[in-house]
């Protein structure tokens, strides 16, 4: 009995190890994907920058989720066409600064969350002597992407806030 215990013991233990080195040597394998993630993620943020959300659809699926602050605001194409677009088009510049992206790939889903500042400038009312003070947030961002069958990584779900930065004391 006492064998058949170390027996026992000596398989689970040589299993948790293969499993182990095997899951030490996949993230190798994935730095591929993170970087096509960070792509993703870094073309919607120049279209933002851009003020233009022309061809980003592609980079959402097609029943992908998008939240913020507080609001479901629907597919990324509802989303853009009712919100975003119109939006973008009262701002002179939207700038990102102090931007971070830390990526995780598990096997055909990728999770992603971004730290930034960004700054909005607004056009100016040309009934109004000077333009309004320019609106700076800290803001974050959480998204679930899915790789499709082109081998594609596409946003299924974002989620973004932000806030006022603090001031630093």
């Amino acid at each position: 009995m006492k064998n058949l215990f170390a027996l026992a013991v000596l398989t689970v233990t040589l299993s948790l190890t293969a499993a182990t080195a095997q899951a030490q040597t996949a993230p190798a394998a994935s730095s591929a994907d993170e970087a096509a993630v960070k792509a993703v993620l870094t073309k919607y943020q120049q279209a933002v920058q851009k003020l233009d959300t022309t061809g980003t659809a592609r980079l959402f699926t097609a029943n992908s989720q998008v939240f913020e602050s507080g609001g479901v605001e629907g597919t990324y194409r509802h989303y853009a066409e009712h919100h975003l677009a119109p939006e973008l088009k009262e701002f002179s510049a939207f700038t990102f600064s102090d931007y971070k992206a830390a990526v995780q790939v598990d096997g055909p889903y990728a999770f992603a969350t971004e730290t930034y500042t960004y700054t909005i400038n607004l056009k100016k009312d040309p009934k109004e002597k000077e333009a309004k003070a320019p609106i700076v947030r800290r803001g974050v961002a959480t998204s679930v992407l899915r790789k499709n069958a082109a081998g594609q990584w596409q946003i299924m779900s974002t989620h973004t806030s932000a806030r006022t930065p603090r001031v630093k004391k």
